[in-house]
Parts: structure tokens; C-alpha cells; sequence
């Protein structure tokens, strides 16, 4: 089994190019079919840069992991805490900005582990709940996220390029 050979490590400033690159490769796979060209570069040319992804890695108000197999990245988690979420919300809250696992590497549980190791955190940083924004076109990941007690709670628009999209504002209460 995958899970024994797993490791979920904080990502160090040092690893900016293997995140930039696992971000953009994972991104692109994930939305590439349902959206132009043209607006996934733009996106992806203004979301995952050097300059941006070292200003969040270098966040005291967000938390990278890497999750390892055989010392090599195949997947990470993004966590807002506090100002870095990137929506004010009531209460002590964490966001899951991303969860990203390499395609050759999904429907082996990986992001279930990641979204545990989400969920933990948050716990042991007494929040009220953690929250995450997911796109309205992926039932997939709608789906996994109920089946992990997520709700929804709200909407907000997600910018891709020139296309304007819903996300659907999910949470889990932990209190």
C-alpha cells in the first residue's frame, strides 16, 4: 500500500521550485479540459510565479505541506489562517486554499490524507471551522468534500482569465 511509504512534510522556502512547478502541473491538469487556453494561462501566469508562490510560502499566515512518496512531491496542501484566507469569515476559521495531488497519483486516498491532515490542524489550532471554496463544475470534488462533512454555506467568483466562475463556499463545523 501507497499510505505506508506517505510523508507529509512542511514545504521549506528552499523548495519553491519543485512547488512552483508541482502547482502549475497539477493546476493544468485539473482544469485544462474546461477551460480555454487562453484563460488558463492567464491564470496560471499570474497565480503561479516565483514572486507570488515565495510571498505565500514566506506568509507567516499560511502553512504548505508536500506530501511525499518515496522522498518525491506528489501532491500539497495550502492553509490560511487569519488575514492570509481569502475571505473574512466570523468566527476562528482556517482555509484550505488548495489541495493538489499529481494525476497519476489520485484515486489512491491521497487527498483524503491530505484533508485529514487539514482537518487536524485545524483542531489543534482550536478553530471553529475550516472552510475551502471548490468550483461548481467539479461534482467530484463536491462530493468528496460532503462525504468529509463539508458543507455549503455560500458563494463566491473565481477570476479565471476573462471567465468568471462560482465557487461553492463549503465548511466543517468543529465545534
Amino acid at each position: 500500500m501507497i499510505y505506508k511509504e506517505l510523508q507529509i512534510l512542511p514545504i521549506k522556502p528552499n523548495e519553491l521550485e519543485i512547488l512552483l512547478n508541482l502547482s502549475k502541473k497539477t493546476f493544468f491538469d485539473a482544469f485544462n479540459k474546461q477551460n480555454s487556453p487562453e484563460n488558463m494561462m492567464a491564470y496560471m501566469d499570474s497565480a503561479f510565479t516565483v514572486e507570488k508562490l515565495s510571498s505565500e510560502l514566506n506568509n507567516p499566515e499560511s502553512s504548505f505541506y508536500f506530501v511525499r512518496h518515496q522522498d518525491i512531491p506528489i501532491g500539497y496542501l495550502k492553509l490560511n489562517f487569519g488575514s492570509a484566507q481569502t475571505e473574512l469569515m466570523q468566527g476562528k476559521s482556517i482555509e484550505i486554499e488548495r489541495i493538489y495531488v499529481l494525476e497519476e497519483f489520485q484515486g489512491q486516498k491521497i487527498g483524503q490524507i491530505l484533508i485529514e491532515k487539514a482537518i487536524s490542524i485545524a483542531k489543534t489550532n482550536n478553530a471553529d471551522f475550516i472552510w475551502l471554496g471548490v468550483w461548481e463544475k467539479n461534482p467530484g470534488a463536491i462530493r468528496f468534500y460532503q462525504k468529509n462533512g463539508f458543507e455549503v454555506f455560500s458563494s463566491h467568483l473565481f477570476t479565471m482569465g476573462t471567465d468568471i466562475q462560482t465557487d461553492i463556499l463549503m465548511r466543517l463545523l468543529l465545534v
